[in-house]
């Protein structure tokens, strides 16, 4: 049985000011305000927030570079992990959602919460190629159809860090039979069976001719 964490034994975890646990708490707040109109997150979920969806995003942080030029976080949903990140201290952040409602959520969020972050209510296909240095991801589709959505906005040098669970070692094997990249994972902070993937130097595996 996993424990579930509490505000203050989250705030322990991640190092986190007075202020940035305020706005952590006022966001999941917001969440659970609109949850029973719009389905952000599982209804369940809500039980254990600070580790099913703060930590699971917060520990995304210490791997981004330090010259981060643009993160985009790929069907951002109720904002995970892309506004925990902006609401830790992070910027040049893109969420992307294409759902009217949703977007309009994350827009309720940036302005309540004072947050600088761009919002982009669009289909992830219809993104300008080579805008992101960072791409993450979280329960947003398996392996091999993340990548052909992620790949084409990634700039050189860049990577992509996607939140994955138990199935990750089937879905790398699917994902290598039309990409070749470089991949690490490392465990995840808040659910033991899960990962954090991160790629880089992608690119589509050449077409075998018989």
């Amino acid at each position: 049985m996993i424990q579930s964490i509490s505000q203050s034994e989250f705030a322990d975890l991640a190092n986190v000011s007075r202020e940035t646990l305020e706005r952590l708490t006022a966001y999941l707040d917001l969440i659970k305000r609109w949850q029973p109109a719009i389905n952000l997150v599982g209804p369940a979920t809500l039980a254990d927030a600070w580790r099913r969806h703060i930590l699971d995003s917060a520990q995304l942080l210490p791997h981004l570079p330090d010259d981060l030029v643009a993160l985009y976080d790929l069907g951002s949903g109720a904002g995970l992990p892309g506004m925990v990140l902006a609401i830790m201290g992070q910027g040049k952040i893109h969420l992307v959602e294409s759902d009217q409602r949703k977007a309009q959520f994350l827009k309720e969020v940036a302005r309540i919460l004072d947050i600088d972050i761009k919002i982009h209510v669009q289909r992830i296909e219809t993104l300008p190629p080579l805008c992101a240095t960072v791409v993450t991801a979280r329960a947003l589709a398996p392996l091999p159809r993340l990548l052909d959505l992620a790949a084409p906005l990634l700039q050189p040098g860049g990577h992509c860090l996607f939140l994955k669970g138990q199935t990750l070692p089937d879905e790398l094997t699917e994902a290598r039979k039309c990409w070749r990249m470089q991949s690490h994972s490392f465990p995840s902070l808040s659910e033991p069976s899960a990962s954090i993937l991160k790629l880089w130097d992608i690119e589509r595996a050449p077409l075998h001719r018989d």
